[in-house]
């Protein structure tokens, strides 16, 4: 490592300034989560049981997608050395954490899901043949054994990675490097494995009759855009207060902008895809989940999301000068932070209304609460380490990433 790098490290804690005001948008944040948690409390009391459960599936999928898509972006920066993640490695690693709580709070889902799911209704599951043949794979005992397989093996790759980083850290020994290196290779492949399996039990089988080979691939794309722009959201942030404000340069924001651009084509390439081969086949145990989504009002919603999930921002990312602009970029993200919003709802609602619209308040209330939960956990791990690996052997090519010119 260099010595340009030695001399910047002890410049990597966050200003005194911004950690207190990290400290009030946290307050903040924790404030709100727990206004939006005790308004779903009361209407789970009020006899909105299911609309509760419903709801706070959305927020979960949201805001655990985004802890979710943080860990990914991490493994994925260790197997590249990509400049870009070095720059935000350490705001994923925050996100990541995050899973620590978020993991846990999938309990309400797992007490209530005899009243969420169709297949954990015996009574149903009686007269329905086709829920008797899933039934070796979707019941009860099952569904919470895989929650406990996909919790240990998701908090033990948090726990491994960012205990490596800080002895990156503390120690500058390029062995801790080659440790995540290593680690991330089978594990991306392992928590891919399981991240698919887990979107099949959480949101798939809302439609036990459906099925899609593309869904868990959808969820994922999908958790990497909420991650990345959340990710953007705090470095914009992040950039105008010491130390980033004059390590941070317009190629690194262009680089992030980039890979969020990607996304957002990957995420509607996805979708369509689905769309293409399910409507093509026109197999009646396939076509009711697009009919229920493209009928009763639901079709405006699936517009919604093709002109500002996908044409909106498509369009915009496309400007070097957006991507460049820290304050248009982080717009851009804040909108895809909402329209990702937007989608989880309509993956979920339309199972349950039957290509009936309706939004019910607590759709809003139960997404806001864990959503302040988690700002509150990630800007909790933000200030606890430096804000760029300083141990990392590339962290001045990083640095000087945008400086060449």
């Amino acid at each position: 490592m260099s010595d340009t790098t030695h001399t910047l490290a002890p410049q990597m804690t966050l200003a005194p300034q911004l950690t207190e005001r990290l400290k009030r948008y946290q307050s903040i944040a924790a404030f709100v989560g727990l206004i939006g948690l005790a308004l779903s409390a009361f209407g789970y009391f009020s006899g909105e049981q299911q609309q509760f459960l419903r709801s706070y599936l959305i927020g979960f999928m949201l805001w655990t997608g985004a802890g979710l898509g943080c860990l990914t972006l991490t493994m994925i920066q260790h197997l590249t050395g990509g400049n870009w993640g070095i720059m935000i490695r350490k705001i994923t690693e925050a996100g990541s954490k995050t899973l620590y709580v978020m993991m846990f709070l999938f309990i309400p889902i797992l007490l209530g899901v005899h009243t969420l799911y169709e297949w954990a209704d015996p009574a149903k599951v009686a007269v329905d043949p086709i829920l008797k043949e899933k039934s070796l794979y979707l019941n009860v005992p099952f569904f919470y054994a895989r929650w406990a397989i996909y919790t240990v093996l998701w908090l033990g790759l948090v726990t491994f990675l960012t205990r490596w980083s800080q002895k990156e850290d503390e120690t500058k020994d390029p062995k801790w490097t080659a440790k995540m290196e290593f680690l991330s290779g089978p594990g991306i492949l392992a928590f891919v494995l399981t991240l698919t399996l887990a979107s099949v039990d959480w949101m798939m089988s809302l439609d036990p009759h459906w099925f899609s080979t593309i869904y868990g691939f959808m969820m994922g794309v999908g958790n990497l855009l909420t991650a990345m722009a959340c990710v953007i959201s705090a470095l914009v942030v992040l950039g105008h207060y010491s130390p980033l404000d004059h390590l941070i340069t317009k190629k690194h924001l262009h680089d992030l902008g980039k890979l969020m651009f990607a996304f957002v084509m990957l995420w509607a390439y996805l979708n369509f895809s689905q769309l293409l081969i399910i409507w093509s086949g026109n197999l009646p145990e396939e076509i009711p989940w697009y009919i229920n989504r493209l009928n009763g009002g639901w079709q405006w919603v699936g517009l919604f999301l093709l002109c500002f999930h996908f044409a909106f921002p498509f369009f915009l990312l496309l400007s070097q000068g957006i991507k460049k602009n820290g304050t248009t970029l982080r717009m851009a993200a804040i909108w895809i932070i909402f329209v990702r919003f937007v989608d989880v709802v309509f993956l979920v609602e339309p199972s349950f209304t039957k290509g009936v619209f309706a939004i019910h308040w607590l759709d809003i209330a139960a997404p806001v609460g864990l959503g302040g939960v988690w700002v509150s956990l990630f800007l909790w791990n933000l200030p606890k380490r430096p804000i760029l690996p300083i141990g990392h052997p590339d962290l001045q090519k990083a640095l000087n990433h945008g400086r060449d010119h």
